[in-house]
């Protein structure tokens, strides 16, 4: 077996963040040692296809960059977006308001309006269409986008508010028009929408901020009966619309079941969308599994994750290390289920759940917010939550976590199109996943979460590579044809 190197036609590139400063550093292979943990790569044995990674566009961030100099905004969209940077493919937006908006507000206020002769997406474009098209300036091979309603107009609704309630039967053409209508608008402004998840979180969220409640069977039939019809109708029918989009387990499970079970609203639907709230650390592998064998061949994406119920710690890499966080669930899980909200490492969370979302069949993952400010806003709920990206408007400052990192070590190497390929680890506390890439490359993604520091030998076909990987450390290893290199 030879050394991986450039005289074998492929060469390697290996990239680290880690706890000891490390952030995307390239490093060299290192020297075999007794007792590697060894890694078998078998590229011949593929799984899903990759539809992306990336960030959510919120009024809060874009509002947040317009408070920047020019050359922050640009400094931190080309960190997200251009070719030297984390160059993100697959993206989110809201559909009227969020709690991460500056308030609440619809596309059309007006009760009773019925064919939508009102619709107005002019809110949008004084913040977050602005920011969405200078990311599309930046990005060289674009990246997809995927738009998600919090609530219809209250006017829609039963309870005639913005938080809990249905959407009344009256309404439910109008409401599949709407989305219709958002994404022509969307069109025009040169923004292309990608895909649809029906509602965000449809299980509701205690009416705490802009929601509306579906049941499983009221959702397959609104796809089924309106939303799939209309978009077929306007020559929309090429747009994703994604099922559930909230927690998985065993929620997740009884949504496939139903979503899926009928063959003409499963023929609308083009996958489903989760959310990783449910846990610190389990990511459910069982119902990812269970929702792929409902739906072969369909899009699962995890559509938002984020270190919710924290303001964020300001230029202090260590704490995004270290086991202190705490989510909803420390305070507010019922007692049943405490035990999957421990504190955590806010690196550790993101690399566990990517990997352990990718090795079963999720083909896209989202993060939510890309910038939020010092006290983790703004939000009009005051729903303190962090971002990879932190900002001091006052002071024109930014502050790269090292949660942007760990994204990048995904986002920047498995692009769309690569195939999660199969692997054999002799090392279980060694967390890693691999992909092939469309120009042949092939990337591998390792998370050493223990506190000694591992060697790791990398075999490919007759090719070998050794890496040295630290204690609270992720590298991604790249190989790549030698005519066919790289380049940050």
């Amino acid at each position: 077996m030879t050394a991986l190197g450039q005289h074998t036609g492929h060469s390697v590139q290996i990239f680290e963040t880690s706890a000891s400063g490390n952030k995307l550093k390239q490093l060299s292979p290192s020297a075999p040692v007794t007792g590697m943990v060894r890694v078998r790569l078998k590229p011949a044995e593929t799984f899903q296809t990759i539809t992306g990674f990336g960030g959510s566009f919120t009024e809060s961030s874009a509002y947040l960059l317009d408070q920047l100099s020019k050359n922050n905004r640009k400094k931190i969209l080309e960190a997200y977006f251009s070719a030297e940077g984390a160059q993100y493919s697959l993206t989110r937006t809201h559909i009227n308001s969020c709690d991460f908006s500056l308030g609440q507000y619809a596309y059309d206020t007006v009760a009773g309006d019925t064919k939508l002769e009102h619709f107005s997406i002019a809110h949008d474009t004084i913040h977050l269409i602005p920011m969405i098209r200078e990311a599309q300036q930046l990005s060289k091979d674009g990246f997809k986008i995927i738009a998600s309603p919090w609530t219809a107009p209250p006017w829609m609704k039963d309870n005639k508010d913005w938080r809990g309630g249905k959407l009344l039967p009256q309404y439910r053409q109008s409401w599949a028009l709407y989305f219709s209508k958002y994404i022509q608008a969307y069109r025009q402004e040169g923004i292309p929408i990608w895909g649809l998840t029906v509602e965000n979180e449809p299980l509701g969220n205690d009416n705490n901020w802009e929601s509306m409640h579906f049941t499983p069977e009221a959702m397959r039939d609104f796809v089924r009966d309106h939303l799939g019809p209309q978009l077929r109708r306007d020559g929309l029918q090429d747009v994703v619309i994604l099922g559930y989009d909230q927690n998985r387990g065993e929620e997740l499970e009884r949504w496939a079941r139903i979503l899926f079970s009928d063959a003409a609203a499963a023929a609308y639907f083009g996958g489903t969308a989760v959310h990783w709230y449910a846990s610190t650390y389990d990511y459910f592998p069982a119902s990812l599994q269970y929702t792929h064998r409902q739906s072969p061949g369909k899009h699962i994406i995890n559509t938002e994750a984020c270190v919710d119920a924290e303001v964020p710690k300001w230029e202090d890499d260590n704490w995004y290390w270290s086991k202190e966080a705490t989510d909803w669930g420390w305070d507010w899980a019922p007692p049943d289920q405490k035990y999957l909200h421990p504190k955590y490492a806010p690196v550790f969370r993101y690399a566990n759940d990517i990997i352990g979302c990718l090795n079963n069949y999720v083909d896209g993952w989202i993060d939510w917010n890309m910038v939020l400010d010092k006290q983790g806003g703004p939000n009009w709920f005051r729903n303190w939550c962090t971002a990879p990206v932190i900002v001091d408007p006052e002071k024109d400052a930014v502050y790269f976590t090292p949660l942007y990192y760990t994204m990048a070590h995904f986002s920047k190497f498995i692009r769309p199109g690569a195939k999660r390929i199969g692997f054999e680890n002799t090392d279980t506390a060694l967390q890693l996943t691999a992909a092939s890439n469309p120009d042949g490359s092939l990337a591998v993604v390792l998370f050493n979460p223990g506190e000694t520091d591992k060697t790791v030998a990398l075999s490919w076909e007759e090719q070998e590579t050794c890496t040295r990987i630290p204690a609270k450390a992720i590298q991604t290893i790249l190989f790549t044809n030698a005519k066919n290199q790289h380049h940050d």
